[in-house]
């Protein structure tokens, strides 16, 4: 049989990568120039108004298949682990490596935060603390993982003085907690529940269609996300906090590009793989401020650019998007803890410390469904007795520093189970090492079903 004829080679400028940079550079430049308009007398400006509206509508679609995707992939996975003959130790093995990755990233924050000394370099006076609007507690946590309907629904409503609007969110944590239940009662009952099975392999695969229609217009939110943020947010705000922003960074960055590669090279895997299969859900998540709204393209990218096999990455990726947090869990809420506690003068003894480390290996799983860094943040202070008012202090720079918060979040989210898969031997190493170019890694190519 004769070989099919080799396939053209795309022009740079056609590669989804290239887009996504060249968006984020439009992104940048169409922020400033918003930045430079100013407000009008009715509120933000038109372009203001406009990048903030494509980002948002960009993020909601992304979210509004994320339910879905999390029921579907979790109920089908559970079905094809009943394959593997390790699937428990898959499961040990995935929270074992949360828990060690996690670990070494508050003791990276903990260490900054004692040799940077944030809160004694800052220009910021104490009126400026508040109060958080959102707290966290391990109460919230312990209810949290109750679902309140089948689907880990909840409806808010906010009373405002023109009105009040309600909206309907969902707890990624209660509908994980749903899909394990219902997928190992449908594991229970056997041969009756195949047809159940076989709708949900079915829904899942239109899921996941309609999913790559929606990451095709990636380049088109980056546009508008990381406008939005640079209008409204700008980098003045990074001068007064300049100190703490830098320790955060630099924590951000030892773990992304020091201590995930270590982990890479001691299971024989090269670095530059991963970071060029993983960079499309990095780079997403940097500007969507979202590990929730890129779930579906780090499963992807495990599964079809690292080599993870469906059946775990369906099960491992989406519990990862709910407890794999070594940006807001880890690096900032032990260096936003110190800075506090070294703001308003309170000595931290080593028992604080190993708080602040229980705090991040154990407590992360209590941000699920809440607000993000915020909740995990007066978790942290509330479990130490620090000021919650320190919080307010770190609202102004939140916004520029979540972005390299999320985009170390979904790294890890997506590091872990590859590194699982490697141990177990089950990873596809010529799916991991395969060169063929940025085809092979444009995440908008149709996955195979």
């Amino acid at each position: 049989m004769s070989s099919s004829p080799a396939r053209a080679e795309k022009p740079v400028f056609a590669s989804f990568g290239f887009q996504v940079l060249a968006a984020m550079v439009i992104g940048l430049v169409l922020g400033y120039v918003a930045r430079q308009i100013g407000p009008t007398g009715a509120g933000p400006n038109w372009l203001v108004q406009t990048l903030s509206t494509v980002g948002s509508i960009f993020v909601q679609l992304l979210r509004a298949l994320v339910p879905l995707l999390i029921f579907t992939a979790i109920v089908a996975s559970i079905a094809n682990l009943r394959e593997l003959n390790n699937a428990a130790r898959l499961v040990w093995q995935t929270l074992l490596w949360f828990a060690i990755t996690a670990l070494i990233a508050v003791s990276i924050g903990i260490t900054l935060g004692l040799l940077i000394q944030p809160g004694l370099n800052t220009g910021l006076a104490e009126t400026a603390a508040a109060a958080p609007s959102s707290t966290g507690s391990w109460l919230d946590f312990l209810k949290g993982l109750v679902p309140v309907n089948l689907l880990g629904l909840q409806a808010s409503t906010k009373v405002t003085a023109t009105g009040a609007t309600t909206a309907l969110n969902f707890n990624v944590l209660q509908i994980l907690v749903v899909s394990i239940a219902v997928g190992i009662a449908a594991l229970q009952v056997g041969e009756k529940a195949e047809p159940f099975l076989a709708f949900n392999r079915s829904l899942l695969a239109i899921t996941r269609k309609i999913l790559w229609w929606v990451i095709r217009l990636t380049p088109i939110g980056t546009i508008g996300l990381l406008g939005n943020a640079v209008a409204v947010y700008g980098w003045e705000a990074l001068a007064s906090l300049g100190w703490f922003s830098g320790a955060i960074y630099i924590g951000l960055a030892i773990v992304l590009f020091v201590v995930y590669p270590l982990l890479l090279l001691a299971h024989g895997l090269n670095p530059a793989r991963f970071f060029a299969s993983a960079w499309p859900a990095i780079q997403l998540a940097f500007v969507s401020r979202s590990s929730i709204g890129t779930l579906p393209v780090t499963e992807q990218v495990t599964e079809r650019n690292l080599g993870v096999p469906r059946e775990y990455a369906a099960f491992a990726v989406p519990l990862g998007a709910t407890t794999k947090m070594d940006g807001c869990a880890a690096i900032y809420p032990a260096i936003s803890a110190i800075f506090v506690a070294q703001f308003y003068g309170v000595p931290l003894g080593i028992q604080e410390y190993f708080l602040i480390v229980f705090v991040s290996v154990i407590g992360s799983a209590a941000t699920a469904g809440l607000t993000g860094a915020t909740v995990m943040l007066t978790l942290t202070l509330s479990t130490l007795g620090l000021p919650l008012q320190g919080v307010g202090l770190l609202l102004a720079v939140d916004p520029i520093l979540d972005m390299g918060r999320t985009a170390v979040n979904v790294a890890g989210q997506a590091l872990v189970p590859t590194l699982v898969a490697k141990r177990q031997g089950i990873l596809d190493q010529t799916a991991y090492d395969r060169q063929e170019g940025i085809d092979a890694l444009d995440p908008v190519a149709a996955p195979a079903e």
